[in-house]
């Protein structure tokens, strides 16, 4: 279903986001989370993409096969790095081709072994070029639907590392919402008050589309340090690192104090009228699961509209 109907039948979306494996077993692995976790009726489960090559094409094939053996609403990510216009239209007809509804749009990250590549050299730059080539390819026509592709932008909160102008940042959001993005999903955060404010500057420049708030639970030490790497300028609030530190790095005590963290946050963004909830799995399914039983959410149909 396209995200746009998704909206006018639901108050809040509640969605998970997979990685594609590189093995058999690891495979396995998450279809068994998955299996998990659709019990809860997610809105979509999300699945990420890299740069181009296998990394690609495992996630096209993790795609294809929720979409056949699940019951799940699949979301793939399309990166525009490091690829062709003419290999985005080839991806773009193979998801067509699935019934595939939604796609997230980003501009995406060069692989590790292409460290010195140009932006400037591929054919779509920016994310919000490719969400108007996908929008061109809407209008085409010959979708299942009959209205071709949803399509998810990338928020954050924090602010993008590449962008410490704020205020050029959110005219980089706006230029994606312009070319057509019907949603955003925000890069995870720790703070609330991070992402309310985030909002409310998104309003206040005139985006209007549903904001989905990113949310991971640290569940160990090792993961937060992970965490900081990968989602730079993320602030972990002082409350937060004092709960942690009194663990004293005890596994299942830094786990507690992580998913009692997540469901706190997702308690107050209900409150204050959030569109989504978006969690990052990292391909695991019982920390989301611990925190649906505590909100006393059986599944996302309980939060239509």
């Amino acid at each position: 279903m396209h995200m746009r109907d998704v909206f006018k039948r639901q108050k809040t979306t509640f969605s998970f986001e997979f990685f594609p494996p590189k093995s058999a077993k690891g495979s396995e692995k998450l279809f068994r989370s998955i299996a998990d976790l659709g019990k809860l009726e997610p809105t979509f489960v999300s699945v990420t993409s890299g740069a181009g090559g296998s990394t690609r094409e495992l996630t096209s094939e993790l795609v294809s096969r929720i979409r056949k053996e699940t019951a799940l609403s699949p979301m793939p990510h399309l990166t525009c790095v490091c690829q062709k216009s003419g290999e985005i239209e080839e991806i773009l007809e193979d998801y067509n081709a699935q019934g595939i509804g939604n796609i997230l749009a980003l501009r995406g990250d060069p692989p590790a072994d292409r460290p010195g590549h140009r932006h400037e050299d591929d054919d779509y730059k920016y994310a919000a070029q490719l969400v108007a080539a996908i929008k061109r390819f809407n209008d085409r026509g010959g979708h299942p639907n009959g209205k071709g592709f949803g399509v998810g932008v990338a928020g954050f909160p924090a602010g993008h590392p590449s962008t410490p102008n704020r205020l050029a940042e959110m005219d980089h959001l706006r230029a994606k919402v312009d070319a057509g993005a019907d949603f955003i999903i925000t890069q995870l955060f720790f703070d609330n008050h991070t992402f309310l404010d985030y909002r409310d500057r998104c309003r206040h420049a005139g985006i209007d589309v549903p904001i989905i708030a990113g949310i991971m639970p640290v569940t160990s030490v090792t993961g937060m340090k992970r965490m900081a790497e990968l989602a730079l300028g993320t602030t972990f609030p002082a409350k937060m690192l004092r709960a942690l530190d009194r663990t004293n790095s005890e596994e299942d005590a830094v786990r507690r104090v992580g998913v009692h963290w997540a469901t706190q946050q997702c308690a107050e963004l209900l409150d204050a009228g959030v569109d989504g909830i978006h969690f990052y799995t990292l391909n695991n399914s019982t920390a989301t699961q611990e925190i649906y039983a505590s909100l006393g959410v059986s599944s996302s149909s309980q939060l239509a509209s």
